[in-house]
């Protein structure tokens, strides 16, 4: 029987329920309430967090994590089908399974590159000789990279095609990258030669080509990986650093979800645009290469010296060019060759239910991709190492029947996520009414450790409470503090509400929770363990996406011992479990207040400007006033809600309010040149001003153009978001009031 039907009859069984409870409770006079009334009011149960978070096991964690990353499985690779078959053999199990499990299948829009053809990145001389030619694989270093799999160093999306021309070095290829070179030097025609970091991939290519350029090649500078470290003896296998020959591979488009099906499940019978329609990619080749052979074209390059901040750590002065100085490349051209596979695959979902007993239409998700770039240890295989052993646990409970949550839980292994979060987006638009409509909240843990010194979470605000509930709860594998007073230690900031509290960072669309919370409106977090940025300044841990992102690698040096692991697995299982069996939801409403009194005290150096135009911010001030004094009113009736209070109907309609907190920010309409993005205080913004992205880019638009029509467009835009505000002010309020 499908899933979902199931869940629509335990529905309909819930409704049978509440009326008998209320015919019972009004018609039953004298005594106590019966057994089963009061379980409908059961709360939290503090001691059975404990006994999970004591059975979580660091040896299986490891095992697990050795089974996932064995060997490489891009998306829809024989071993990607696998793990599908694994993760459905450990959620079916008669003793330590879930309810149900089942893989969900989408036709998805993919690209690979051409075994037969490898891309490169060459040196021509005038007369057409190689005199440079990039490396076609990475450096083997160790035993557990030598399988025949591993996928060659690429750009999901990057178009075919074989472009020359004169190099020019362009920094991190930003637009003002590119506007300082032509102010110097023609750019028509040109290679770029860029680093990773301070914009997206594909952004690199898609300014390049505003400026002439015809090609791009990315490299990871050793400055912004591995603390300025490149000789061979400094980096992995003897540390963590990137090996001189590591590639970061990736995806090289904007929009997430399947490019071909944008807002439609990419079924057998669904509509596909056509290719040329495609929104977010670039239109020039690209290509990425190790710092070993970026050093070779780099180190040659002639013109003017770039900048004191674009220098990097190649170990010699980097020019912006055009072209080679006088030497080994004298008048060489570099081409750039790209021969990438475009195709549609069956791309798989695995799917695990645990149905809920008291409300089992409310679900708590729990989710983390399985496809990896090569055999991805640690992204994504550490993330489902420490899903795997949650659902044992759970399983083992469920099957033995000493548990059932309060409201039903969802596992979710994504498929084809590298390509931009395909799977979730998929399964979002599938499901959309039902999730928009039922879903308490979305946890994602991918990289569940990215090192281990600290926890690192990212939010809406709504989950900054149960988040620290349970890191007060877990201790650190290193000290004897909590995770909560650990974090603290390494990240915080002062709340006008709480004191100094850790910092919780704000969500992009990194990972699979975008689709939830741009799209549907779905309070969500993303956890993890990371490094110490006072000891490493490297943007992201340095095998990211290479070939050198092992088991042997993580385990020597992310997280020895698997004690992070561990670590997170308590703290997301624990906030996994208070979702799921809190008789009221641990959601804050309050918290959103600071986040609105930060947004509006950045808008407010938009004043001047603003009343030229004759807009004013004062109808958003009020708007937000409202919001708080809602908030403070709810959380109050909570505080002083009497057990007599807890009947069901009226837990339900507070937990809807707080349910849908974050569903009366979206408005589907405020950015429409934005797929998906339709959250009106996280959306993604270009202006660097910290408050509604709308606005701020409207605004930010409007100062440099000074044409009356863009100052229409921020007043707009200052209508969504007072709009918005007031919208999520209404949905705290009491349910009768109008």
């Amino acid at each position: 029987m499908n899933w979902w039907k199931v869940l629509g009859f335990s529905f309909g069984a819930l409704v049978v329920l509440a009326i008998g409870l209320l015919i019972g409770h009004f018609g039953i006079s004298g005594g106590a309430d019966p057994e089963w009334v009061k379980n409908l009011a059961q709360d939290l149960d503090e001691k059975f967090i404990q006994q999970f978070m004591k059975e979580v096991d660091t040896e299986k964690i490891k095992e697990n994590l050795r089974t996932l990353s064995k060997k490489p499985h891009v998306a829809t690779s024989e071993a990607d089908e696998e793990l599908v078959q694994l993760l459905l053999s450990r959620w079916k199990d008669p003793t330590i399974g879930l309810d149900e499990a089942k893989d969900e299948r989408y036709n998805v829009f993919l690209s690979f590159p051409d075994e037969n053809n490898p891309n490169n990145v060459r040196v021509l001389s005038p007369e057409g000789d190689v005199k440079f030619e990039s490396n076609k694989t990475e450096a083997q270093l160790t035993e557990d990279q030598k399988d025949p799999n591993i996928l060659q160093p690429f750009l999901a999306y990057a178009p075919n095609g074989t472009v020359k021309g004169n190099l020019v070095f362009a920094n991190f290829g930003r637009i003002s990258d590119f506007q300082y070179l032509a102010n110097i030097i023609n750019l028509n025609g040109t290679i770029a030669i860029v680093r990773y970091g301070g914009t997206g991939r594909v952004n690199k290519a898609i300014n390049a080509a505003k400026y002439g350029v015809v090609g791009v090649i990315i490299y990871t500078d050793p400055k912004d990986i591995n603390d300025g470290k490149s000789n061979p003896s400094e980096t992995y296998p003897h540390s963590w650093y990137m090996p001189p020959s590591g590639v970061e591979r990736g995806s090289f488009k904007e929009n997430f979800g399947d490019q071909l099906t944008p807002y439609y499940p990419a079924k057998e019978f669904t509509y596909r645009i056509p290719e040329s329609e495609i929104r977010g990619i670039s239109h020039i080749p690209a290509q990425p290469i190790g710092f070993d052979n970026a050093r070779t074209l780099i180190c040659e390059l002639g013109g003017p010296l770039a900048p004191e901040s674009w220098q990097g750590a190649l170990g010699c002065n980097y020019n912006i060019g055009p072209g080679f100085r006088p030497g080994n490349f004298n008048n060489s051209e570099v081409q750039v060759n790209v021969y990438n596979k475009r195709t549609i695959r069956s791309s798989a979902n695995v799917m695990g239910l645990i149905r809920g007993a008291v409300e089992p239409d409310r679900y708590v998700i729990y989710g983390n991709h399985r496809d990896s770039w090569v055999h991805g240890a640690i992204d994504p295989s550490s993330g489902t190492a420490v899903m795997l052993e949650l659902t044992r646990i759970l399983g083992t409970k469920l099957k033995s029947g000493k548990w059932r949550p309060r409201r039903t839980i969802i596992f979710g292994s994504w498929g084809a996520e590298e390509f931009g979060l395909i799977g979730s987006t998929e399964f979002a638009e599938d499901y959309y009414s039902k999730l928009r409509d039922r879903t308490v909240a979305y946890i994602n843990v991918d990289i569940s450790v990215f090192a281990n010194a600290t926890l690192r979470v990212q939010g809406t605000p709504p989950a900054q409470g149960v988040v620290f509930a349970a890191s007060k709860q877990v201790k650190t594998p290193k000290n004897d503090l909590t995770v909560y007073d650990n974090w603290k230690n390494h990240s915080n900031r002062t709340s006008s509400q709480h004191g100094v509290i850790p910092q919780i960072g704000t969500l992009g669309i990194g990972s699979d929770y975008a689709p939830f919370l741009h799209y549907l409106g779905i309070t969500c977090m993303d956890i993890a363990y990371t490094y110490d940025t006072r000891v490493t300044s490297a943007r992201i841990y340095p095998a990211y996406h290479t070939a050198f992102d092992t088991f042997d690698y993580a385990s020597k040096y992310i997280d020895p011992g698997f004690t992070s692991h561990q670590t997170v697995a308590r703290t997301a299982g624990n906030v996994l479990l208070r979702l799921a069996d809190s008789l009221i939801l641990p959601l804050g409403a309050r918290d959103y207040g600071e986040t609105l009194d930060g947004f509006y005290k950045q808008a407010e150096t938009f004043q001047t400007n603003l009343s030229k135009h004759n807009i004013s911010l004062e109808p958003l001030k009020w708007a937000i006033n409202r919001y708080k004094a809602a908030a403070d009113s709810l959380e109050e009736v909570i505080k002083t809600l009497s057990d007599s209070e807890k009947t069901p109907l009226k837990i339900r309609m507070i937990n809807d309010q707080l349910m849908l907190l974050d569903r009366s920010f979206i408005n589907n309409f405020a950015f429409p040149d934005k797929l998906y993005l339709s959250h009106v205080l996280w959306a993604t913004r270009s202006s660097t001003v910290a408050t509604f992205p709308g606005l701020a880019d409207a605004y930010q638009t409007a100062i440099e153009s000074d044409v009356e029509h863009e100052w229409d467009l921020v007043h707009h835009q200052l209508t969504i978001a007072i709009q918005a505000v007031d919208n999520a002010a209404s949905t705290l309020e009491t349910v009768t009031k109008i």
